[in-house]
C-alpha cells in the first residue's frame, strides 16, 4: 500500500494546536490557568494518556504543531539554536515530545503527522530577525530566509525519518509571495527525512467555496476550513489526496456569529452536534476524502470529554 492509500484508509484523524500562547497562557483553560517556563511546560504532556484516548476514539492518525508563530518548539533542534542564538530549553524544549508521541502512538498503530510553518518565529525578536522574516511580513519571504528556515525543518525530518507519515506546512501564503520555487526547499527537507512522507502546503483559502491544490508537488490538500461546510467532490485534486481540516470547538466568536463561520481552532466545546459531524465524515469519506478534526487539548495532553464523545460517535458511525 502506498502512502496516499494508507492515508485514505485511515479515513480520519485528530489535530492539536499545542502552542505557547494557548497551553501556556495563564488566562486559558488549556493551561489550567498557569504559566511555566517552556521547557517545564512541555514535560507536562502525557503522551500515554493522549494515545490511549485517541485509540479509544478510533483515530487513524494524529497531527500536532511543532511550533506556530513563535520560537517555542516541542523538541530539541540544534540548527534553530545555532541560527537564532538560543540555548537548549529556551526555545526548543529539551524533551523530545515528538519522539515520545511516536512511541506512545505506535503502540496503537496510530500514524504521526506534524505541523510546521513557512513563516518561522515571525513574532519574536531577535530570533525572527536572525532568520530574516518578521512582522508585518508585507515584503514577503526571500529564498535566503526559506533556506535557513528549511534547515530547521530538515533536522527534524531527518531525525524522525519514517516515524513521521506526513507534514502539514502552514504559512506558505501567496500573500507572503510564496511560489513553487520558494516552497521547494521546505518540500525537499520533508522528503529528505522520509521520501514517502506526505506533504501538504496551506495557502489559507478557508474563505473560498472550493478546495484546491497549492504547491505543484504536494501529496494531499491542506484543506483548511473554519467549519465543516464543504464536501470534496473527488478523491484526487491534480494528484493530491482530498483532505479537509477544520475545528470542532466552539469559541466566543462562534457564539456571537450568526453564520458560525469563525475561527475556533483549538477551542473546547462543540460547534456542531455529534450527528452533524458523523454525517459530514460519512459524506466526505464516501467522496474519497480524509477528514481531520481539530480538537482542544490541555497542557497535559488531555481532551475535552464532550469532544471525545462526539468524535467517538462520528468515527463509529462509519
Amino acid at each position: 500500500m502506498n502512502a496516499k492509500d494508507r492515508f485514505y484508509s485511515r479515513k480520519w484523524g485528530v489535530f492539536n494546536h499545542y502552542i505557547y500562547g494557548l497551553q501556556n497562557n495563564p488566562e486559558s483553560e488549556h493551561s489550567y490557568y498557569k504559566q511555566l517556563p517552556w521547557d517545564e511546560h512541555v514535560k507536562d504532556f502525557d503522551t500515554e494518556v493522549l494515545a490511549k484516548n485517541l485509540h479509544e476514539m478510533g483515530a487513524g492518525y494524529y497531527c500536532i504543531t511543532v511550533m506556530q508563530c513563535n520560537k517555542y518548539m516541542i523538541a530539541p533542534n540544534a540548527t534553530f539554536d545555532r541560527i537564532a542564538g538560543t540555548v537548549p530549553g529556551e526555545a526548543c524544549s529539551t524533551r523530545d515530545l515528538i519522539e515520545d508521541l511516536y512511541t506512545s502512538l505506535s503502540k496503537y498503530d496510530i500514524d504521526l503527522f506534524l505541523y510546521f510553518t513557512g513563516d518561522g518565529p515571525w513574532r519574536d525578536h531577535p530570533e525572527g530577525d536572525r532568520f530574516g522574516f518578521v512582522a508585518p511580513r508585507e515584503d514577503g519571504v526571500t529564498m535566503d530566509f526559506v533556506k535557513r528556515w528549511a534547515s530547521v525543518l530538515e533536522e527534524y525530518a531527518v531525525r524522525y525519518g519514517d516515524k513521521v507519515e506526513g507534514w502539514w506546512i502552514d504559512g506558505v501564503f501567496d500573500s507572503f509571495k510564496y511560489t513553487n520555487e520558494l516552497m521547494e526547499p521546505l518540500y525537499a527537507a520533508c522528503k529528505k527525512g522520509n521520501p514517502e512522507a506526505l506533504v501538504a502546503f496551506n495557502n489559507g483559502g478557508w474563505w473560498n467555496d472550493y478546495l484546491e491544490k497549492w504547491f505543484e508537488h504536494e501529496d494531499f490538500l491542506a484543506g483548511e476550513r473554519n467549519d465543516f461546510d464543504i464536501v470534496p467532490d473527488k478523491r484526487f485534486y491534480d494528484g493530491a489526496q482530498a483532505h479537509v481540516l477544520a475545528p470542532i470547538g466552539l469559541s466566543q466568536l462562534d457564539i456571537d456569529s450568526p453564520k458560525r463561520y469563525t475561527q475556533s481552532w483549538g477551542a473546547f466545546g462543540l460547534k456542531h452536534t455529534k450527528e452533524y459531524l458523523a454525517d459530514y465524515l460519512k459524506k466526505a469519506n464516501a467522496a474519497g476524502a480524509v477528514v481531520t478534526f481539530d480538537m482542544g487539548v490541555h497542557r497535559d495532553g488531555r481532551f475535552d470529554p464532550v469532544q471525545i464523545e462526539a468524535i467517538t460517535y462520528a468515527g463509529k458511525s462509519l
